[in-house]
């Protein structure tokens, strides 16, 4: 399956400006019928706390433009939206079949308190996961990534690759780097991790967006400026290593 992290600089608060920019680089990806195409966390509007810009309306129009772009390219895309909730709306991970269905939804278990979003999103609680092109793929947003313990629980859940959907600004990328890391080490699992690049009125983002092998190994990365790095990732690779060095067996996990 190849895997196709697409690094957009969020327009600020524009939806319509989000869409364009991150359908012109969908389309300069040379995306296959059957590929994996993931897009960063509050891809529309940036990582705003303002829910009013954010959230989507009763259209959703945000999951809409997510699902016209796995219909058109008959993939299944990933993205990063907001989503009216009883309460506080949800920080979620959307992804979609080539049909338009969805496929999954995940709210993040961890807001980012210190940035104050625990004050306008509401926090999910529990894992989930859903298979495309060979893999048992698990959602997680930003913040989630500095608890392994998420990770971990979506693992217990039979799960070979977790994808890390961000807003993670340039002064903590050597955490970011080091922690997709330690989860692909960790997991013996594929680990795929975008992240946004450019500026908001807060925070400069590196992008960084990468792609780990179940060893550890970055076999994809964006660098730092828009764009979109594309990999292979095969199902076997995690599965010979998952045999062959029975860590998770040790920790009560059977895969």
């Amino acid at each position: 399956m190849k895997v196709h992290a697409i690094q957009l600089d969020c327009a600020w608060e524009d939806k319509p400006s989000s869409f364009q920019k991150a359908r012109t680089l969908v389309q300069a990806a040379h995306v296959a019928a059957g590929d994996f195409v993931v897009l960063p966390e509050m891809f529309s509007t940036g990582f705003t706390l303002d829910t009013k810009i954010s959230s989507q309306s009763a259209a959703r129009e945000d999951e809409g433009f997510l699902a016209g772009l796995a219909q058109e390219l008959q993939c299944c895309v990933m993205g990063g939206v907001v989503s009216p909730a009883e309460g506080k709306p949800l920080n979620e991970a959307v992804a979609f079949a080539p049909d338009g269905s969805l496929l999954c939804r995940y709210a993040k278990q961890q807001p980012f308190t210190f940035g104050g979003e625990s004050a306008v999103h509401g926090r999910g609680s529990r894992p989930t996961r859903f298979e495309w092109g060979g893999f048992r793929i698990a959602p997680l947003i930003c913040y989630d990534l500095r608890f392994p313990e998420l990770a971990r629980a979506a693992v217990a859940q039979g799960v070979d690759m977790l994808v890390y959907i961000a807003s993670w600004p340039i002064k903590r990328q050597q955490h970011w780097i080091t922690l997709l890391q330690a989860r692909a080490i960790e997991n013996l699992a594929f680990v795929v991790g975008v992240n946004r690049c450019g500026q908001d009125p807060q925070f400069t983002y590196s992008g960084r967006s990468l792609v780990v092998d179940p060893h550890g190994i970055i076999i994809a990365d964006a660098a730092e400026r828009e764009g979109v790095a594309s990999v292979e990732c095969l199902p076997a690779v995690a599965q010979a290593w998952r045999r062959d060095f029975p860590a998770l067996q040790d920790a009560g996990i059977t895969v």
